[in-house]
């Protein structure tokens, strides 16, 4: 983990904030609601420059961001451009519009990387099912685990597997197939690297450490495409709403998964893992990067539409809550609520976080630096 990988991963969050502020502030300024800050990190603020009603701030902690929106918390409901004076239907859209541009922001980066060509994942799809419009198809290396065969032979992700052995390669299961048929040997193997074409000698393990494979690394079969321009559009707007769909499932999982044991098998990743993974996602090139930033912001869409306190889904649970009461609820009771909810997810992260620090091995690393 460098210096360089987290200044990507603050670029990246930062991009995602900027995006998920900027709806709630377009929104409230549509409605004619006075927005007093739109800020960029927390304070302590670095500089800010008013331009006006609204001042405009840099913060020193670069982990989120925040509208200021008069009003927002129920007072001043005399006031007519007071967010509480709205109408429940208006406060719920300004609530929402962070997440829905989260969305938008997401379409428009899986957009441009399928109009970039960027190779898809179709392992495991019968050739009858293939897009019409494929370029090529072939079996990438995407991880290599350390102390392997895999990395004794230097092999390296995205390196594309042409042949091992005597077979070629077109195939996941081409390569599985031979492994599983010549285990404890020594197999020449023949990658591509760029526009070089590589050979090499890998060991095949006959039993090796549970998870790792034979060789140890993980493969997939990847078809480049080709979109037209408004094609990639509608594919990204698809392809939004099934990473969507994926999430939201894995988000089901995960809560029946602890109310049921108290636990969870899940991996949950705090900002630590995100950078870990930023720089995974690097590592493999720009493209990949922007798919990974694309993926963030649906996971922090849907993580803000949960109806938990101090969230927007719990701002808005509490206007459906006044919506059927037919009178606002209590301003005491609810900054409670949502106060109660914010330190339930600080804490929740720093113990994400400190289980990041463990599964990553970071610890170890900062000790032995002494």
């Amino acid at each position: 983990m460098t210096i360089s990988t987290i200044i990507i991963f603050l670029l990246i969050l930062g991009v995602i904030v900027f995006i998920h502020e900027l709806g709630h502030f377009v929104t409230a300024k549509f409605f004619d609601v006075k927005v007093e800050e739109f800020g960029l990190g927390f304070p302590p603020k670095i500089f800010g420059k008013k331009k006006g009603e609204t001042e405009y701030t840099l913060n020193w902690i670069p982990l989120g961001g925040f509208v200021k929106i008069a009003g927002e918390d129920g007072e001043n409901r005399d006031d007519p451009r007071s967010f509480g004076a709205k109408p429940v239907w208006q406060r719920a859209l300004i609530l929402s519009a962070g997440v829905i541009m989260n969305f938008f922001l997401a379409a428009a980066l899986f957009s441009f990387v399928l109009f970039a060509k960027f190779p898809q994942d179709i392992s495991g799809v019968a050739d009858n099912n293939l897009p019409a419009n494929i370029d090529e198809i072939y079996v990438q290396v995407n991880s290599v685990v350390a102390g392997s065969p895999a990395e004794e032979a230097g092999l390296e992700a995205t390196d594309r597997i042409l042949k091992i052995g005597d077979i070629e390669v077109d195939d996941t299961d081409d390569f599985e197939s031979y492994t599983k048929l010549h285990p404890d040997s020594v197999a020449a193997i023949t990658i591509q690297r760029g526009s070089e074409t590589i050979d090499k000698e890998i060991f095949v393990r006959g039993n090796p450490p549970e998870g790792q494979g034979a060789t140890g690394i993980s493969i997939s079969r990847l078809a480049v495409v080709q979109y037209s321009a408004l094609g990639a559009i509608r594919e990204g707007f698809v392809y939004t709403a099934d990473m969507a769909y994926l999430i939201i499932l894995s988000f089901v999982a995960l809560f029946r998964e602890l109310l049921y044991t108290g636990g969870t098998s899940m991996e949950v990743s705090g900002p630590v893992g995100m950078v870990s993974m930023t720089q995974q996602a690097a590592q493999l090139g720009v493209l990949v990067l922007i798919n990974f930033t694309a993926l963030i912001s649906i996971n922090l869409a849907i993580l803000n539409i949960l109806p938990l306190p101090a969230l927007d889904g719990g701002r808005i649970v509490f206007l459906i809550a006044e919506k059927i009461k037919g009178r606002p609820i209590s301003q005491e009771f609810e900054a409670k609520i949502h106060n109660a909810g914010f330190m339930l997810l600080m804490l929740l992260m720093v113990i994400v976080t400190f289980k990041d620090i463990a599964r990553l091995g970071i610890w170890e690393r900062i000790v032995g630096m002494f």
